[in-house]
């Protein structure tokens, strides 16, 4: 498990803000903008298993959300191949836990930032606002706040 993304850390704070400030809080299960139904989702954007009619409380909620970025904080570490300074790293986790740990470790910007092409590693980032083909503005700001992380110390 990461200890960088342990609660109670700075990191998880910023990660907890970042990801939590795009995807909303949602307490009752709801279908899936793009698709109109699976993948069901609840509390910030948290798809594991979750069913139509599920509800949380908002602890319950940010909880959730600290433990599932463990699991996208762990796939990152993983596939990055660098040293990644805080803020980079907190970017790249909010991308894991949006796009999915395989398809960020698989991506452009992972791969040019483990090329040491860390600046155009950050900007392919912005190449990640669709959803089912349809560019989303909220998918379109996440990225540039994403973007604007990666980027901070170069």
């Amino acid at each position: 498990m990461s200890d960088r993304m342990r609660k109670g850390t700075t990191v998880a704070a910023m990660a907890v803000a970042l990801v939590s400030g795009f995807e909303g809080l949602r307490q009752n299960a709801y279908p899936d903008p793009a698709t109109g139904g699976q993948p069901w989702t609840l509390c910030y954007g948290s798809t594991n298993g979750v069913k139509p009619g599920d509800y949380k409380t908002v602890e319950q909620c940010k909880a959730l959300l600290s433990l599932e970025l463990q699991k996208y904080a762990d796939g990152i570490e993983k596939c990055v191949t660098v040293p990644l300074p805080d803020s980079r790293f907190v970017a790249l986790t909010s991308f894991s836990y949006n796009v999915g740990i395989k398809a960020a470790c698989g991506s452009s910007a992972v791969k040019l930032i483990n090329q040491g092409k860390t600046a155009e590693g950050c900007e392919a980032l912005l190449k990640w606002n669709r959803a089912a083909g349809i560019v989303f503005p909220g998918l379109t700001r996440r990225r540039q706040k994403e973007r604007q992380f990666c980027l901070e110390g170069l």
